[in-house]
C-alpha cells in the first residue's frame, strides 16, 4: 500500500437538485479503491452505482453483476453486498463528482438519492492504478 497518495478531499456536497441534474443520462458509476485488508486475494474495493432506485430481482441482479465482471475483467469476488442505499455526491479536485455510499445513519444528513449499489472486493487487471499504485478513482457511463 502506498502512503504517499493524498486523501481525496470533498470541498462540498451537491444539493438534491444538483444531484438529480448531474445524474441525467448517467447509466452507472464504477468506483475502485484499494482494499484495506492485508494480503487479500481481492486487492480492490469496488462500488458500482446503478442510476436506479429500483430493487433488482435476483436473476436480473445476477445477470447485471456478471456483465460487469465480464466487461471489466473482475475476478476473485468476495463479500458481495447489493441493494438500494443512499448515495451523495461530492465536489473534489477531480473532473467529475465523487459518489459516496452513505451506509452510516449519521451521514444521511448529507443530501442524497437512492441508488442500486453493488459493493464488493475483487481483483481486475484493468484497474492496475488502484491495485499497484494505491489510487482511488471512479468512472461514469452514460446512456
Amino acid at each position: 500500500m502506498h502512503s504517499n497518495n493524498k486523501a481525496i478531499k470533498a470541498t462540498r456536497h451537491l444539493h438534491l437538485e444538483e444531484i438529480q441534474t448531474h445524474l441525467e443520462g448517467v447509466e452507472y458509476i464504477i468506483m475502485a479503491q484499494p482494499s484495506v485488508r492485508d494480503d487479500s486475494p481481492a486487492p480492490i474495493h469496488f462500488s458500482i452505482f446503478l442510476n436506479t432506485p429500483q430493487t433488482l430481482p435476483e436473476e436480473v441482479k445476477d445477470a447485471v453483476f456478471s456483465k460487469f465482471c465480464s466487461q471489466y475483467g473482475i475476478t476473485n469476488v468476495i463479500d458481495l453486498a447489493s441493494g438500494v442505499d443512499a448515495v451523495a455526491f461530492a465536489e473534489t479536485e477531480h473532473d467529475t463528482f465523487m459518489p459516496m455510499h452513505l451506509y452510516k445513519k449519521d451521514d444521511r444528513k448529507i443530501p442524497h438519492v437512492p441508488m442500486y449499489i453493488f459493493d464488493f472486493e475483487a481483483d481486475a487487471d484493468q484497474f492496475k492504478e488502484v491495485r499497484d499504485e494505491g489510487l482511488t478513482g471512479w468512472s461514469y457511463s452514460y446512456t
